[in-house]
């Protein structure tokens, strides 16, 4: 079942077009990537999921129905710009945001308390905003987000500001708030978080989807029928030993292998490359070369700009 869906969603901003008939579904109970490049229209969309603006067209939908103004009370919000008041103890503005959030003031301190005590910063408690660095400030702002337990929350950029560590420790808790039944809307540039959180994503492009999907199924698409192979060779060079449609990209060895990537043609299988390597070499390794999520990345913005500036003016 689907928790949210956005429907021919577009918004014009002057002379801009921001979103363009655009139209994301994201799973109950998933990690769903919102990507794309600066300016492709990704805040916007997370904007006008927040209510902060409205479409100009189309359907928000989320739990089944159309989204209604106090469905925002179930929705938790990360921006990538940070709104804590910087003259505010950490305390008292962290009581205020919960507060906001439909707690009681009981129920936000115990809350909080299991929150600062889990993140290890119950020492800034009294301690001004402004005292802060800007990682621990996003740990204070990541918490506010997630303390009243809302059923759909947006992370965009959440690693910004944070070291290695402390990313990691963002990274398992919004695993184990997805196993805990949350839906995560994650947008980010960085695609190795992409790699290891999410299970679905839409790429946004000037202000189009041109990817939406699964990330194994994407993966699957951009495939290039790419091998690289360790191996000892009994006849020397390998590419004349190979059919002449198979395409050694590169070769390379070491003092203990030599090494080669192959690219076979689309109706060509391993085995076929396997069949014709082994009467002339020892193979060592075999492994499939799948492009990451930052591959594709590159390739379907590139793809689509190329596309753009050669589609003529109507």
């Amino acid at each position: 079942m689907d928790l949210f869906i956005a429907r021919n969603v577009s918004k014009q901003f002057a002379n801009h077009k921001a979103l363009d008939d655009v139209s994301i579904s994201v799973p109950e109970g998933t990690i769903f990537g919102l990507l794309g490049p600066n300016g492709a229209g990704k805040t916007t969309l997370i904007r006008i999921i927040n209510q902060i603006i409205a479409p100009d067209e189309g359907e928000l939908i989320f739990e089944g129905r159309n989204l209604q103004p106090n469905d925002i009370a179930r929705i938790g919000y990360l921006p990538e710009e940070r709104g804590l008041y910087k003259k505010m103890t950490v305390g008292e503005q962290s009581l205020y945001l919960a507060q906001l959030k439909g707690l009681s003031k009981a129920e936000a301190k115990k809350k909080l308390n299991y929150w600062f005590e889990k993140f290890e910063i119950k020492g800034w408690w009294n301690k001004k905003v402004e005292e802060l660095s800007k990682g621990m400030q996003q740990k204070v702002q990541f918490l506010v987000t997630i303390i009243h337990e809302p059923k759909l929350l947006i992370f965009d950029e959440p690693f910004s500001g944070f070291d290695p560590i402390n990313a990691n420790m963002l990274k398992e808790e919004i695993i184990s708030l997805k196993q805990k039944g949350a839906t995560i809307i994650f947008s980010t540039h960085n695609m190795s978080s992409v790699e290891e959180l999410c299970d679905h994503i839409a790429l946004i492009n000037r202000s189009k989807v041109i990817l939406n999907g699964l990330v194994r199924e994407i993966k699957k698409t951009f495939k290039t029928n790419t091998f690289e192979v360790s191996y000892n060779s009994f006849d020397g060079a390998l590419e004349p030993l190979l059919p002449s449609t198979f395409s050694v990209l590169s070769e390379s060895h070491d003092a203990d292998h030599r090494h080669a990537r192959i690219r076979l043609p689309k109706e060509s299988t391993p085995n076929d490359l396997l069949k014709a390597m082994i009467p002339h070499a020892t193979i060592y390794s075999f492994t499939e070369l799948i492009p990451d999520m930052n591959d594709i990345f590159i390739q379907a913005v590139t793809s689509q700009n190329a596309q753009t500036l050669t589609t003529p003016l109507r």
